[in-house]
């Protein structure tokens, strides 16, 4: 990842620099040109992976003569040196730079390049931990080409909580000077070029950045000015993935439509450009990092429910977690890593930090999620793709992630699932609201762990209700009713212990003396789409999330306004986050909640109209939208892109469709319930198992239809509810069969 300000350089700002691996290699970079700064006119990405910069300076030695007009006219804009800079990157960076003499007199350049290199890691550029030994050394191939290397090697003697020995670290980075029209030169941290320009005369040469990493380099995949991808292995596996995900058309009225397709073809944009090409498992089963500029690693629940909500879009992402995830899973008790056997990884960090053994986030298993939510993405990709080659294998780390928590959480023998960190260094609060004060009571005081939070109830329910079909499905009948036994005694137990009467809203969680948390956030909206919900407190809760205290007109807030402990811009105590609607539009959806899961969708799409590109940040804060707050404010530190920012677009649209596959029966079911403000979408290149369909949604009136463009395989389509729908009869299901077959 490149980081530079907005003109394009590399100053002292902590977050910025050229990082690979989780380590920031170019920790300075700045042009000079005749001893100053070129005058940057305007720079920009071209796609992800690709920039352009256009920056001038005024021709030195002419007699300019200051000009009143109405122009204003400048020297640099009349006499103009201009220097064209392009940049693309992966896994190294390729950046051209192009000098053009646009003057009319000959000019002298003297151009340099200032860097540096520091090899921090992505958590310690605001505050240095590890030091060592960093050299560099110059070395001249030729008169047009040079090399400046830097080698860092570090050892670090460690020991926590009997986890003892000495790592070591050894990085490098290597910048490299090519088809220079004049001679490099290099003294006091900085490249220098000197040469003379014609009048329309342009001058070349290309930097290449290496990283290099325990001895092996990266060099770029991309060449000169290559700003839309070329012929190299991640642009093909980019345009697979691209090409055969599904593609969304909408009318272009009224205007929130052609929003809605934007923004969705940025989020799979955006999606394609995370992708963790070291850990592919094929063309077509893939990770990604969780967001940039912070989360470029491996996060267990971020690749687990980005994979779910975006399988609307494509399967691979789905594929490539659920196939990645059991290389991770735990194996025995540590302490200090949170690891216990069964236990599905948390996050997987490289940089000098982890990989020194200053912390335990190489392989760190402190989120309770991970582990019920493994189960629920494997039925997930069951349904849509039905095969059985890839599914039945990891039938098996699915268990143990599911005998895990059975075996370690339930800490008071009362049935319900808590979490609490053993490491030194591990995170206090494990479930969805992972930072260190998002749990918090009524009065605004922290609780303490061990806690049992509401949503991770349900994603044990709705695991196991999950398993359950898969065994029934593959033939282990005995182990099906035991887990839909387990299933249903966990429903009846968590509505009686969570329901709040009082409130009509679920407790947040059960504090160490088990009573309830009774603080109004977020997390029972994850209730209803886990289904396990009762049906007459479906409604309420929906309701209450969107009461103006919760609900700011463009998303939920995660925690109450009008709580003593409410921030804006608190991570998980007032920010509002767009992963969590994905998951809200699908409950509303299976409780036939069309007008609350639509008020949901509109404030979203509504919502990608205030950032560029129509993308979603991470989290962005609890503003009410109002008169005096126009537009919210970030949240400081959002990464922008967020993986499951993106796939939750898509999950909001699969509620509105109403859209549910089960490939082994080689069905799709419909239920669609389009708005107002979205009265027509096209769903081209559709997978559902071998079969590939385009169809067409629209409204007639007040109901939406839809229409089968186009089908290739055999897959039956009916409109009906999906079997996982808590409100619709059997007439409601008999009417709309009889429906799908009319011609």
């Amino acid at each position: 990842m490149l980081a530079t300000d907005l003109e394009g350089l590399i100053g002292d700002y902590p977050r910025h620099g050229l990082f690979y691996e989780e380590t920031r290699l170019l920790s300075r970079y700045r042009y000079f040109v005749n001893g100053q700064p070129p005058q940057m006119v305007v720079v920009s990405n071209v796609q992800q992976h690709s920039w352009l910069g256009y920056y001038i300076s005024p021709a030195a030695g002419s007699e300019w003569k200051e000009d009143t007009g109405s122009g204003e006219m400048e020297q640099v804009s009349e006499e103009t040196i201009e220097m064209k800079v392009t940049r693309t990157v992966g896994y190294g960076v390729h950046e051209d730079i192009d000098f053009t003499n646009f003057s009319q007199t000959a000019a002298d350049i003297s151009f340099e390049i200032e860097l540096d290199a520091d090899f921090a890691d992505q958590a310690e550029t605001f505050k240095r931990k590890q030091f060592g030994r960093l050299k560099q050394s110059w070395k001249r191939l030729s008169a047009r080409t040079a090399e400046l290397t830097y080698d860092y090697r570090n050892e670090h003697q460690y020991s926590h909580q009997g986890n003892r020995g000495i790592a070591h670290l050894h990085r490098g980075f290597i910048v490299r000077v090519e088809k220079a029209k004049s001679p490099v030169s290099y003294r006091d941290s900085k490249l220098r070029f000197k040469f003379k320009l014609k009048p329309g005369e342009s001058w070349h040469t290309c930097v290449k950045f290496v990283p290099v990493v325990e001895g092996k380099k990266m060099p770029p995949l991309y060449d000169c000015r290559q700003f839309f991808g070329g012929n190299n292995e991640l642009e093909r596996k980019r345009m697979i993935f691209l090409s055969e995900a599904t593609h969304f058309e909408t009318a272009k009225d009224p205007k929130l439509a052609g929003v809605v397709e934007a923004a969705v073809l940025q989020a799979k944009t955006d999606l394609a450009s995370l992708r963790l090409p070291d850990m592919d498992h094929g063309n077509r089963a893939w990770v990604m990092a969780a967001g940039l500029p912070i989360y470029i690693a491996l996060f267990g629940r971020d690749t687990l429910t980005t994979g779910w909500q975006a399988a609307l879009a494509s399967t691979q992402m789905m594929a490539g977690a659920l196939c990645e995830l059991p290389k991770w899973q735990g194996k025995l008790e540590n302490n200090w890593r949170d690891e216990q056997p069964g236990r599905m990884l948390h996050e997987a960090h490289t940089g000098p930090l982890a990989s020194l053994y200053y912390n335990p986030r190489t392989r760190y298993y402190g989120a309770a999620t991970p582990s019920a939510f493994y189960p629920v993405v494997l039925s997930e990709l069951w349904h849509w793709t039905g095969d059985e080659n890839v599914v039945k294998p990891l039938l098996r780390p699915a268990v143990l992630g599911l005998k895990w928590k059975d075996d370690y959480t339930d800490l008071f023998g009362d049935g319900f699932y808590d979490y609490r960190t053993l490491s030194s260094q591990g995170n206090k609060n494990q479930a969805w609201k992972d930072s260190g004060d998002a749990i918090v009571y009524e009065d605004g005081r922290q609780v303490d762990t061990p806690i049992s939070t509401c949503e991770e109830q349900a994603f044990v329910y709705v695991a196991k209700l999950r398993m359950s079909e898969m065994f029934w499905f593959f033939g282990r009948h005995d182990e099906a009713r035991r887990l839909f036994d387990q299933a249903s005694e966990l429903k009846k137990r968590f509505n009686d212990r969570f329901w709040m009467p009082e409130k009509k809203f679920y407790a947040l969680g059960l504090d160490p003396e088990r009573k309830q948390i009774k603080s109004i956030t977020s997390n029972p909206g994850h209730l209803l789409a886990c289904g396990i919900v009762h049906n007459e407190f479906a409604r309420p809760v929906a309701q209450r999330i969107l009461e103006p205290d919760m609900f700011t007109g463009w998303g939920v807030r995660t925690l109450s306004a009008d709580h003593p402990a409410y921030d804006p811009y608190s991570y998980h105590r007032g920010a509002v986050w767009p992963v969590e609607h994905g998951s809200f539009a699908m409950g509303m959806m299976r409780y036939g909640l069309i007008d609350e899961l639509h008020a949901i969708a509109r404030g979203m799409f509504e919502a990608t109209t205030l950032f560029d590109y129509n993308r979603l940040p991470e989290c962005f804060s609890g503003h009410a939208r109002d008169e005096e707050h126009p537009f919210p404010a970030l949240y400081p530190k959002a990464n922008w892109p967020q993986a499951w920012s993106s796939s939750a677009l898509f999950s909001i649209l699969q509620a509105m469709l109403g859209l549910y596959p089960f490939a082994a029966m080689k069905l799709l079911l419909l239920d669609p319930q389009l708005p107002d403000w979205l009265p027509e979408i096209t769903l081209r290149n559709l997978h559902v198992g071998k079969a590939v369909t385009s169809i067409r949604f629209y409204r007639k009136g007040k109901s939406t239809r839809f229409d089968v463009v186009d089908k290739r395989g055999t897959l039956h389509i009916l409109r009906q509810p999906s079997p996982w729908s808590l409100t619709a009869g059997v007439g409601e299901r008999i009417k709309d069969v009889m429906e799908s077959l009319i011609p």
